[in-house]
């Protein structure tokens, strides 16, 4: 489930990142609406790559409470 998570988020990721290459591409980055739009592709990357960056680091923690009846070493 993780590596699931993980690959939707980098793709999510990079889907506005190539909108913001077609922005440059078409040269309408040099109207308003242009460089809100590239704000607002940028902003929606960081949320996605931020989310995967915490997946990867929470993903080595257990997910979940330790099973309980471990017998114990004390006497």
């Amino acid at each position: 489930m993780l590596a699931v998570m993980l690959l939707i988020s980098i793709v999510l990721g990079l889907i506005p990142l190539a909108g913001v290459a077609w922005i440059f591409a078409s040269d309408t980055w040099k109207t308003v609406d242009g460089l809100f739009e590239i704000l607002i592709m940028l902003s929606l990357s960081g949320v996605f790559f931020l989310n995967a960056f915490w997946e990867l680091r929470g993903g080595k923690k257990p997910s979940g409470p330790a099973k309980p009846g471990a017998p114990s070493d004390e006497s």
